[in-house]
C-alpha cells in the first residue's frame, strides 16, 4: 500500500517591519561625536560667519527697503515660498543683521549632514557591511559631506540656502522611503515622502528629480518595486507633474536660465558640461581652484575644448558602473545618483553660469558612495585613518575658503585673480572697493572692466561715482555723459551729474540736469537732497527746506537730508 504523504502547512507571511540598523555606538558618543561635529563646522565656517551680504544676497526680500512693511504674504507669494518663508523668519530674529542668516545655513548644513549619515549606514547595510566598519563609514559619510570644502559657496552664501534647505528636504524623504518595510511602504509614510518633496521643490526647482532617484533606489537595491510601493509611486509622479508644469513655465520667462537665452543653445551647453561636470569631479577628490565666478569657455560643438573626450568619459564611467553595479554596489549606485541629480543644472537647460560650486550640493551624497566602496574593502584601522585625515584635510581648507568669503573684497579680490578676463568680477571688486572708499582702485578696475566688455548704462554709472569719489571730476563727467548719451531715459546718471556740477558751483547745469532726472523719476530721494544743497549755496534757503522735507517724505532715513535741516533750524 502507497504512503500517503503527509501535508505540511507552511505558515502564512507576514509583513514585519525591518530593524533599522543602529549605528553600534553607546549614547554618550553618539552626542560627543555630534557635539564635535557641530562645534567643528561652525569653526569652519567661523570667518564668514558675520561676513555681510554678497551679490544676490542684495537682492531679496530682506534688503528691501520696504521690508519691515512687508506681510508674510509679501514673502512667500512669489517663487521658492518656503525658502523665502526661512528668510522671514531670520529677518523676525534680527531684521538685516547677516549673522543670523549664516548661522542659520551652517545649522540647517548640519542637519543635512546628519541625515547623510543615517542615508549611509542604511545603503552601506544593504551593500553587506555591518559593525564597526559600517559605524566608520557613516560617521565619516556625515563628516566629509559637513567639512569639505568644495560645500562653502552652498553655506557660506546666503542666497544659496535654496540649496541646503531644498537638499535637507530631499534626502529626508529619501531617508525615510530606505528605513520603511523591506515589504511595502506605509500611508503614513508615503504621505511623509509626499510632503517632504513639495517642501523641497518650494525650496527649489532642480529636486523634481527625487521620484527618479526613489524608483532607481528601489529597483536597484531589489527593496519592493511598483507591486509593493505603487500608492507612493503614483503619489510622487502626479507631484512631479505639478511641479514639472511651474518649472516649464519658469524656464520660458527666466533670462538667466531656460530655453529663451539667445547665445546660449541647448547643445552648446549640454557639449560644456561634458566638461564642467569633470570639474566638479575633480573639486571632490582634490579641492582647490575654487571660485565663485569661474571662467568656463562655452563649447559650441562636440569638438570644441575637448568636449568628446569628457561626454566619452561619462559614458564610459556610467556603462562600467552598470557592468560591475553587483560587485561594486555602491560605487556603482553612487555613480548613477551623481549623474541623475547633478542633470537639473549639467544637462540641456541652459544657465547663464555655466559652473557653480553650489549646484555639486544635491549630487554630493553620490561621490561620497563611490568613495565608500574602496574604503569598506581596507582594514578597519586603514579605513579609519585614511577618514580621519580627510576630514582633517578638509576641515583646514574649509576654514581658508570661508576666509575668503569673510568680506566681499577678499571674495572678488579672490575671483579678480582666478578670472582676469572676465568682467563681473572686476565689476564687483570695484563696487566692493567704492563701498569701503577706495574710491581710486575702484575706479581702476571699472576702466580695466570697460576694456573687456562694452559697459552698459548700470557699470557706466557706478564707475563714474568712484571717479567722484576719487575727486576725479572731469573723468566722472565725462562718463555720466556717456551713460545719458547711452539711455536717456533713467534718473540716476543725472543725479550724479548734479553732484559734480554743484560741487563745482555750476549751479545752471546741476539744477538743469535736476529737472531732467525728476522728469525721468520722482521718487528718487537723491534729487531733492542735491537741489536743496544747490539752493543752499544760491542762498535760498527756504527753497533748500522745501527740498530737504520732499526728500525726507520719500526716504524717512536719509541722514544727509535730516542733517541738513538740522543745520538750517528744521
Amino acid at each position: 500500500m502507497k504512503k500517503q504523504k503527509r501535508q505540511v502547512t507552511k505558515p502564512v507571511a507576514t509583513a514585519e517591519p525591518v530593524a533599522v540598523p543602529g549605528l553600534w555606538l553607546p549614547p554618550w558618543w553618539t552626542w560627543l561625536i555630534g557635539l564635535g561635529a557641530l562645534f567643528l563646522v561652525f569653526e569652519a565656517y567661523g570667518p564668514a560667519l558675520h561676513s555681510p551680504f554678497v551679490l544676490d544676497d542684495l537682492y531679496l526680500p530682506y534688503a528691501d527697503v520696504n521690508a519691515p512693511v512687508l506681510k508674510l504674504s509679501d514673502w512667500v507669494r512669489f517663487q521658492r515660498p518656503v525658502l523665502m518663508f526661512s528668510y522671514w523668519v531670520n529677518y523676525q530674529m534680527s531684521g538685516s543683521e547677516p549673522h543670523v542668516y549664516h548661522t542659520t545655513n551652517v545649522l540647517l548644513h548640519f542637519l543635512v549632514s546628519i541625515v547623510v549619515m543615517l542615508i549611509a549606514a542604511r545603503l552601506l547595510d544593504w551593500a553587506g557591511v555591518a559593525g564597526r566598519m559600517r559605524t566608520a563609514l557613516a560617521v565619516f559619510s556625515g563628516g566629509i559631506f559637513l567639512l569639505h570644502p568644495l560645500q562653502t559657496e552652498s553655506v557660506a552664501y546666503v542666497a544659496s540656502r535654496s540649496e541646503v534647505l531644498s537638499v535637507l528636504f530631499y534626502y529626508s524623504a529619501l531617508a525615510i522611503f530606505i528605513y520603511s518595510n523591506r515589504d511595502s511602504i506605509s500611508w503614513p509614510r508615503a504621505i511623509s515622502v509626499l510632503a517632504l518633496f513639495g517642501a523641497a521643490v518650494a525650496t527649489k526647482e532642480h529636486t523634481l528629480t527625487l521620484p527618479v532617484l526613489i524608483v532607481f533606489t528601489d529597483y536597484f537595491w531589489g527593496r519592493g518595486g511598483w507591486r509593493k510601493n505603487g500608492v507612493l509611486y503614483g503619489l510622487l509622479a502626479a507631484a512631479c507633474a505639478a511641479g514639472g508644469v511651474v518649472v516649464w513655465k519658469v524656464l520660458l520667462l527666466a533670462n538667466t536660465a531656460g530655453f529663451g537665452m539667445k547665445d546660449l543653445s541647448p547643445l552648446s551647453y549640454f557639449f560644456t558640461q561634458c566638461r564642467v561636470i569633470w570639474i566638479y569631479v575633480r573639486m571632490f577628490f582634490l579641492p582647490y581652484g575654487q571660485n565663485i565666478d569661474p571662467d568656463v569657455p562655452i563649447s559650441t560643438g562636440i569638438m570644441d575644448h575637448d568636449a568628446i573626450f569628457g561626454l566619452v568619459a561619462l559614458l564610459a564611467v556610467a556603462a562600467a558602473a552598470w557592468i560591475y553595479r553587483k560587485r561594486w554596489p555602491l560605487a556603482s549606485f553612487g555613480v548613477f545618483v551623481f549623474l541623475l541629480l547633478i542633470a537639473p543644472t549639467s544637462s540641456v537647460v541652459p544657465i547663464r553660469d555655466v559652473l557653480a560650486e553650489r549646484r555639486v550640493y544635491l549630487p554630493f551624497l553620490g561621490l561620497i558612495l563611490v568613495v565608500l566602496e574602496p574604503l569598506r574593502r581596507l582594514q578597519f584601522q586603514q579605513a579609519f585613518g585614511a577618514g580621519a585625515a580627510a576630514i582633517v584635510a578638509s576641515t583646514v581648507l574649509t576654514y581658508q575658503r570661508s576666509e575668503v568669503w569673510s568680506t566681499p573684497l577678499t571674495l572678488w579680490q579672490d575671483s579678480v585673480a582666478k578670472s582676469p578676463a572676465k568682467v563681473r568680477p572686476r565689476f564687483q571688486l570695484a563696487f566692493a572697493q567704492t563701498q569701503l572708499g577706495q574710491c581710486a582702485a575702484a575706479a581702476d578696475n571699472f576702466q580695466a572692466a570697460s576694456k573687456i566688455e562694452t559697459p552698459d548704462y548700470r557699470f557706466l554709472v557706478d564707475w563714474a561715482n568712484a571717479l567722484d569719489c576719487a575727486g576725479k571730476d572731469d573723468d566722472a563727467v565725462s562718463v555720466f555723459v556717456h551713460a545719458i548719451l547711452l539711455d536717456n531715459k533713467q534718473a540716476e546718471a543725472y543725479v550724479g551729474l548734479s553732484a559734480v556740477y554743484g560741487r563745482k558751483h555750476m549751479t545752471t547745469e546741476a539744477l538743469h540736469v535736476l529737472a531732467r532726472a525728476e522728469a525721468n523719476d520722482p521718487s528718487i530721494a537723491q534729487i531733492y537732497v542735491n537741489r536743496g544743497g544747490i539752493y543752499e549755496i544760491l542762498g535760498n534757503t527756504d527753497g533748500a527746506i522745501k527740498e530737504f522735507q520732499h526728500a525726507l517724505a520719500l526716504d524717512p532715513a536719509n541722514r544727509t537730508a535730516r542733517e541738513a535741516l538740522r543745520r538750517l533750524g528744521r
